[in-house]
């Protein structure tokens, strides 16, 4: 069948190498800052298909520019995420990868300092990872090599009142992941099938500067082993 005539899916696995990203279709929640930016050109250099959502069109530009499919979609809003993939959908396209990188940092001023409006805003980076999770979860369960890895801290190892805000959610966030690895375990023995997805946490010290490390280790999840993969935390500091 000429290529103008298949389906995204269709086109997205006749490209695909076994134990590669080539030819996956992941999507990068929250894909305008130097993170999203450095995995996006990462995964497109390596061929995978790529979909960057973030609230403001014209900050996905540089997306776009890299090769990258824009989405206008903010991920901490689950009616916007739902509609987002019910598109996705009905263009025929189905995810093999997701990497949410809604965050930032806010702290200090010891366990006193640790504002109501700081743990409100850090918290949206959970909810952005609760929404996207849930609303890909059969696209991960269905796909023979389904990735989904969040950027978590060191600090969930050694929390510090400073930093008390920022590593309740991240363990949050660790233990959600944790959920969706189980999740993708009960699916498989359920169905009788080898495991193929996988759920892994990166920890960092400071994602800045570690960029290119992040790009790097989560192209290479597809060259390892599902059930290896699953459920596991990765150092990244």
């Amino acid at each position: 069948m000429p290529d103008d005539q298949r389906s995204p899916r269709e086109r997205s696995e006749a490209t695909r190498d076994a134990g590669s990203v080539a030819g996956r279709t992941v999507l990068i929640a929250g894909a305008t800052s130097d993170a999203g930016r450095a995995v996006a050109g990462t995964l497109i250099a390596a061929g995978a298909r790529v979909i960057a959502t973030g609230r403001d069109a014209a900050r996905l530009e540089p997306l776009v520019e890299l090769g990258a499919e824009p989405e206008v979609c903010d991920v901490t809003d689950e009616q916007q995420v739902t509609e987002l993939a019910a598109r996705l959908r009905e263009r025929g396209i189905r995810l093999d990868g997701i990497l949410p990188l809604v965050g930032g940092w806010r702290g200090g001023g010891g366990l006193a300092g640790q504002s109501d409006a700081d743990y409100r805003v850090l918290e949206a980076s959970l909810t952005a990872l609760r929404h996207v999770s849930r609303a890909f979860d059969a696209d991960l369960r269905d796909s023979d090599a389904g990735r989904l890895a969040i950027v978590s801290s060191v600090a969930v190892a050694r929390p510090l009142a400073g930093s008390a805000n920022y590593a309740a959610v991240k363990a949050g966030a660790e233990a959600w992941t944790r959920a969706v690895a189980q999740g993708y375990a009960k699916a498989a023995r359920d169905a009788g099938h080898p495991l193929r997805s996988a759920a892994v946490i990166f920890r960092v010290k400071s994602l800045a500067g570690a960029e290119a490390s992040l790009a790097a280790a989560f192209a290479a999840l597809w060259q390892q082993d599902a059930a290896a993969l699953n459920d596991t935390v990765i150092d990244l500091s």
